[in-house]
């Protein structure tokens, strides 16, 4: 390998490994304009092992729109992310499947929307499918394959 491809490798991987960290933070800060433009034209999210939906980046960012507002905070720690590269078109590094590992603190919203203890933990495994497009690196598929949750305890009377 030369190089400049061997730089050119490294700038992908940083590009990837900022859409994987932009996506953590999008679904955390409710940012559903900057989630939808993460994808590509044809990005879909499937988050059915969840309990949620699958579809396209527009009906997904407005089933999480709806469905988060039952949490006042949420936070993504993704972590032990393996990428690899793959070929479109003839030309090399044009697609990245990333698989990495996530735990996610919820704090449920108290009827006023402030936060309020307990918190709800769940964790599982990201599969994260990219496209190099014109306008950089972009998700075309997220599937999330929840492992394990944690519900808050039951209040006691």
């Amino acid at each position: 390998m030369t190089q400049r491809v061997e730089l050119a490798t490294v700038r992908d991987r940083l590009a990837v490994d900022a859409l994987v960290t932009d996506y953590a933070a999008a679904v955390d800060d409710g940012d559903w304009a900057a989630y939808r433009e993460l994808f590509a034209p044809d990005g879909r999210a499937d988050y059915r092992s969840a309990g949620g939906i699958a579809g396209d980046a527009e009906r997904v960012a407005e089933w999480l729109a709806e469905s988060m507002r039952a949490f006042a905070m949420r936070q993504h720690l993704i972590v032990n992310r393996r990428l690899r590269f793959g070929v479109l078109d003839q030309e090399t590094g044009d697609t990245a499947q990333v698989r990495a590992d996530y735990v996610n603190p919820m704090r449920l919203a108290g009827t006023d929307g402030a936060s309020t203890a307990p918190d709800f933990v769940c964790g599982g495994r990201y599969a994260f499918a990219a496209v190099r497009t014109d306008d950089g690196w972009r998700l075309r598929e997220v599937v999330v394959e929840e492992k394990w949750r944690r519900p808050p305890p039951a209040a006691t009377a």
